[in-house]
């Protein structure tokens, strides 16, 4: 499975591996990784590669500077342009240049900067900054980084763009005009980052892949956060016995729809009914239809004429503020059911501190899916403070309420209350459309109804509902104008392939 470790961890990792390593050889072994990355990358032969190679004055220039050397044994031409005094350069970057100016590397002298975006680059290596960098760029690099922003060719990041802070996914110093490195590759070192898959993380690390460096097992502490996988939840991805029926899939209930709402409840009800669940219902806080003719098996009634005890509960699809929308939240929270909070369900709670105690202090189990705005009421923050270290915002939202917590956005962050976190690598902007968020309300629901622990439930889910965007993208169905309803049977079909291939 792919843990996911912050960077202070990283950092003990490697001290300690370089205790019991000869000397530069983690350096050696960073600079041959990421040269056959590059490699990997480069649309044609080598010999007919131009790389330019940006190096900076710490350990990933040094890093920068192997991968040059080894690119210029493979018949590459790779010019370098170094950040740095080589005068001052510590020793391992000391030796890597070395090694490079020995390999017929060519060294550009800084004055030459301005005429880079003028030449014609197979590839450009960013190697100025790892993930020991604190600080917005200077003034000094922003030009630089902008040209190659602006280059058509590939970016190769060594370890974390330049810029982009590794365990949160930020620009660093954004507020203030920071810029970071928008990379279409990322290569990392000894293990996976954080950063490089939430927030602004995917639109600059691009594709990553980890190198570990020949790092033994024993180097590594228990890992507290992964990346999304269906390895993380298959067990529970289990062929339907023959000898069933409709209660043996549970009941699920969607509970929401004030005026003016009525179909979020429906969004979240038709994806419930086709990820599994045996029945479902939808318990309107007003008006409540005849049925839905587009999926007549759900069953519209008034939310007061339901038993809440017997279905898996999902609360605040549509519901609206109104004081009989709280009433129906109190009640939910009052039911020894599984309980899934989204949306208005959220916004009531943010309102109301005794009722948040309650969703704390419950047997039963509750799953919730805020998104960032979301997030940020409940904890008394703003959204931009919940998007600056997304991780940690699930992590506080989950202890808070002894949840299961689901912080929607890119690289939605799955948390529990223990501190375990995983960051899901599916999905695309196809999802930013009204009604997406209640489809996976569904899903959770679906499976949670068919006895599926609240963490695993979570897992599949998000992954399901990601991967089904991508694949509807992948069919030529968006990213502009899918619809969240789409992405319902497409889930189906996931869910049922995912069984297949886990009983083959």
């Amino acid at each position: 499975m792919n843990a996911i470790y912050s960077s202070a961890d990283i950092r003990k990792i490697e001290q300690a591996a370089l205790r019991n390593a000869p000397p530069y050889s983690l350096m050696q072994r960073a600079g041959h990784a990421a040269a056959q990355a590059a490699l990997r990358i480069l649309p044609g032969p080598a010999h007919a590669a131009t790389i330019l190679v940006l190096a900076g004055p710490g350990n990933n220039g040094g890093d920068a500077l192997e991968a040059a050397a080894s690119l210029t044994r493979a018949g590459a031409e790779a010019v370098v342009l170094p950040h740095a005094d080589p005068a001052g350069l510590p020793t391992d970057p000391a030796s890597a240049l070395k090694r490079a100016q020995q390999h017929g590397v060519h060294l550009m002298p800084p004055e030459q900067f301005a005429e880079i975006d003028s030449s014609q680059w197979t590839l450009v290596i960013d190697g100025l900054f790892g993930i020991g960098l604190a600080r917005a760029l200077g003034d000094d690099l922003q030009p630089l980084v902008q040209a190659v922003n602006a280059m058509q060719c590939p970016v190769l990041a060594l370890d974390v763009p330049s810029g982009l802070d590794a365990d949160t996914g930020t620009v660093i110093g954004a507020a203030g005009g920071g810029i970071a490195v928008a990379a279409t590759h990322t290569i990392t070192f000894i293990a996976d980052k954080a950063g490089l898959h939430t927030g602004d993380g995917p639109d600059y690390a691009g594709q990553v892949e980890v190198a570990r460096l020949g790092i033994a097992d024993n180097y590594f502490p228990a890992a507290h956060m992964w990346l999304n996988q269906p390895a993380l939840f298959a067990e529970r991805l289990q062929p339907r016995r023959r000898n069933t029926h409709k209660g043996s899939f549970g009941d699920v209930a969607v509970i929401g729809g004030a005026a003016g709402m009525g179909a979020a409840p429906i969004l979240a009800a038709r994806a419930a009914a086709k990820c599994g669940a045996g029945r479902v219902f939808i318990g309107y806080a007003e008006n409540p239809p005849a049925y839905d003719s587009a999926q007549p098996e759900l069953m519209c009634r008034h939310a007061d004429d339901l038993d809440f005890s017997t279905a898996t509960l999902v609360v605040g699809t549509g519901l609206g503020m109104a004081d009989t929308a709280l009433a129906l939240l109190a009640r939910a929270l009052d039911a020894p059911s599984w309980l899934v909070l989204d949306a208005d369900a959220l916004n009531l709670l943010a309102r109301q501190p005794l009722l948040q105690q309650q969703v704390a202090q419950r047997q039963h189990g509750v799953l919730m899916t805020p998104h960032p705005l979301e997030a940020a009421r409940l904890l008394g923050v703003s959204t931009s403070e919940i998007q600056a270290d997304r991780v940690s915002a699930a992590r506080k939202l989950a202890r808070h309420f002894n949840a299961v917590v689901v912080l929607k956005g890119a690289g939605s962050i799955i948390a529990r209350a223990d501190g375990a976190a995983v960051i899901n690598p599916t999905g695309n902007p196809a999802l930013a459309t009204a009604g997406s968020g209640d489809v996976l309300s569904g899903i959770c629901s679906a499976l949670l109804a068919q006895g599926w622990p609240h963490w695993e439930a979570a897992l599949a889910a998000v992954w399901l509902h990601g991967r089904a965007a991508d694949q509807l993208v992948e069919q030529g169905v968006g990213p502009v104008g899918l619809t969240a309803s789409e992405l319902i049977p497409e889930v189906r079909f996931l869910i049922n392939q995912l069984i297949q291939e886990n009983a083959s």
